[in-house]
């Protein structure tokens, strides 16, 4: 079983520990909040960051119409792009200010929200932590999200199978690894989980990074921000591709893959084939750039599906009851948190009709 303790300093990209399956799991595991229930009609608040994906802004619609039609007041905010911490600091406190018997955080900065996170607490609202977790505070009740190792673990599967199929020939390949930003929980967890599948790699020769930047503060992108990925990218080709082929890069997303593309296409590194290129969130332009044959894959993580589950617990706590949890592998750094995970899906070309079936916007995508 994989146990994960989250600190600040992972947050900032220095450490994130897999903890053996005999490992303490430490802190305290128990959730509280709302336990008596509530009635229909409460506020039920929902903080999201700044609007830097597709994803989050499908997520702040999906919350308004889902709580609003199982008979709650959605208080839905979104941080602005500049002073973002604060303001959702704000946001939250406002929140509770207003009697929100569920906060539901997606955390610009999970590290930052301890004192709003355990002022809501006191006020008796259940916190839920939102596709990000919340660092260092006994006063988050719950943690819904994909699996996010398992996001970094596809990645780098794809990276390797998309490598092999487009380069038969070859014997070894120069890659170059890119993060998602250090304020964000999840970022050294994706690119830990990719580690997972790709250091064996490197260590054997298999992979060369031509860079040598492989620590995650060197391959990290500030605010998750497109023009961030493709300065650093530019700033990569430059620097060590002009003479030398490029394979593949490692994008944690695919705002990033396609900013990189980008860079790619610009220093004429696009022939004969594009290097192939991951990401996740499944945008519906990254979707349209694969089935082009440009990004080689995406993670197939419906915020649908996420913004459901969310809902649900909502439903749980207002009768009384303990949401679901399927894992105890999330320690905050204070506390266990218990955890409902998704399963993430890998989307190539191949297996992207089949994929997004069910999904109104991206299956036309894929005629």
């Amino acid at each position: 079983m994989r146990k994960f303790v989250i600190t600040t300093v992972a947050v900032a990209g220095v450490a994130l520990m897999a903890l053996s399956g005999c490992s303490s799991r430490g802190g305290d595991t128990t959730a509280s909040g709302s336990a008596s229930g509530f009635k229909k009609g409460s506020v039920i608040g929902v903080a999201l960051p700044d609007k830097t994906s597709e994803n989050w802004v499908l997520a702040g619609k999906l919350f308004e119409d889902g709580l609003a039609a199982a008979g709650y007041k959605a208080d839905v905010q979104y941080a602005p792009a500049t002073n973002t911490v604060p303001e959702q600091q704000n946001q939250i406190t406002s929140m509770t200010t207003k009697g929100a018997k569920v906060i539901i955080i997606g955390a610009k900065d999970g590290s930052q929200l301890g004192s709003q996170v355990s002022a809501a607490h006191s006020s008796g609202a259940t916190v839920i932590a939102y596709d990000r977790l919340i660092l260092n505070t006994k006063d988050v009740d719950y943690y819904v999200a994909y699996d996010n190792e398992k996001v970094g673990e596809l990645q780098g599967q794809a990276l390797l199978d998309g490598m092999k199929a487009r380069y038969p020939s070859a014997k070894t390949y120069n890659i170059e690894l890119f993060s998602g930003s250090s304020d964000d929980a999840n970022a050294p967890v994706f690119f830990n989980g990719a580690m997972k599948i790709l250091q064996p790699k490197i260590d054997d020769g298999t992979l060369k990074v031509v860079s040598g930047q492989t620590d995650i503060k060197q391959t990290a992108t500030a605010g998750w921000l497109a023009q961030n990925a493709q300065t650093r990218m530019d700033t990569l080709l430059a620097g060590n591709y002009a003479s030398t082929e490029l394979n593949g890069v490692l994008s944690p997303n695919d705002t990033l893959a396609r900013a990189i593309i980008t860079s790619i296409k610009a220093a004429g590194k696009a022939t004969p084939v594009l290097p192939v290129v991951t990401g996740q969130d499944s945008e519906a332009e990254s979707v349209k750039s694969i089935m082009a044959g440009e990004q080689y894959s995406t993670i197939n993580k419906d915020t649908r599906a996420l913004v459901k589950h969310s809902i649900q617990m909502v439903e749980d706590l207002a009768k009384g009851s303990k949401p679901a949890t399927n894992s105890t592998d999330y320690n905050n750094g204070v506390k266990v948190v218990p955890t409902y995970l998704l399963p993430p899906v890998l989307v190539t070309k191949q297996n992207a009709a089949e994929s997004y079936a069910n999904d109104p916007t991206l299956s036309p995508l894929t005629k």
